[in-house]
């Protein structure tokens, strides 16, 4: 249902844009090219994935069967280019930069929210809780600001500009360590600024569920029998404590997928993010359509995992029971 409302929306909107994206492609044609007005409306109708000669909801049923079919129209831009093979070929190094860091920054949330519970009221609690709240309520474009500010231009610790794009020029892809060291080499940045805005937020909300959870009944039963610390925290609290989170975790998949726009931007990373931001400054609008369709299947599809997956780790929510 939201897929099919995006796609509807972004059907809609390209055809209310001031101008009509559709009529200018077809003038942009006429005076580039010379071609007559019906080879350049052929033209522009194979673009938008559309049939200009039929009524317009004939056109809309016509244009949602071909996405169904993966058809997303040709881009205006990259000439004789498919926008689902643009977005093939860019995809994967946001789904790797995005999954990565989210791998990174829940990892070591969960252990500095556990750490901030266990010893809560101290010295370490205190200035963690305040260290996640600040990390928490910065942007990501300002946290990727101040890193090329001060890690690339004031102390120059990082070549900022050869770390443009997704990899070095000439880099051949491969299951090599020169391949595998220059990829890291081009993401770290954006890396560091997905794990540096998303940390804070795992830390509190680990903190808080493991609080809870020391509280529960079970725990203290678990101390009645004489359970060490240790047993108590990994079997009983750590386990039960984290399971709020995944829910948020895979949900927050397709939301910073969505995000990517500026961090791509910003770094000039060559992904979907990138892709978009270079589709709309050039007015490809098939281009702009599948990019907003592939994100927002993200967030539907991260919403199904968390569905799917989520009674398989929490046996008192499973199916039937």
């Amino acid at each position: 249902m939201t897929i099919w409302a995006v796609a509807t929306m972004t059907f809609f909107l390209v055809r209310l844009m001031p101008g009509n994206p559709i009529e200018q492609y077809i003038g942009q044609l006429i005076a580039q090219y010379g071609l007559p007005y019906a080879e350049a409306r052929d033209m522009a109708a194979s673009l938008f994935s559309v049939d200009l000669d039929q009524p317009l909801m004939v056109q809309y049923f016509g244009y949602l069967g071909k996405i169904a079919r993966g058809d997303l129209g040709m881009s205006i831009k990259s000439q004789g280019a498919k926008v689902s093979d643009i977005i093939v070929a860019f995809l994967p190094w946001t789904i790797f930069c995005v999954g990565f860091s989210l791998l990174i920054s829940f990892i070591l949330g969960i252990a500095l929210g556990a750490l901030m519970a266990y010893w809560r009221d101290s010295v370490l609690d205190y200035a963690l809780t305040m260290i996640g709240s600040l990390l928490h309520s910065i942007p990501n474009y300002l946290i990727a600001m101040i890193l090329i500010i001060f890690l690339g231009v004031r102390w120059e610790l990082l070549p900022i500009v050869k770390m443009r794009g997704s990899m070095s020029p000439g880099m051949q892809p491969g299951f090599t360590i020169a391949f595998v060291m220059d990829v890291l080499f081009h993401a770290v940045l954006p890396i560091i600024t997905y794990v540096v805005t998303t940390v804070g937020t795992w830390m509190l909300t680990m903190k808080a569920s493991t609080t809870a959870t020391l509280e529960e009944d079970y725990v203290n039963f678990a101390r009645a029998k004489g359970l060490t610390d240790g047993r108590i925290r990994t079997a009983y609290v750590g386990r039960n404590a984290v399971l709020p989170l995944f829910t948020q975790f895979t949900l927050s998949i397709g939301f910073v997928f969505g995000g990517s726009v500026l961090i791509e931007s910003i770094f000039v990373y060559r992904g979907i993010g990138q892709i978009l931001v270079t589709a709309v400054s050039g007015r490809d609008y098939p281009v702009m359509q599948g990019c907003f369709l592939i994100t927002t299947a993200s967030v539907v599809f991260a919403n199904l995992l968390a569905d799917l997956l989520y009674g398989y780790i929490d046996p008192r929510v499973r199916v039937g029971q």
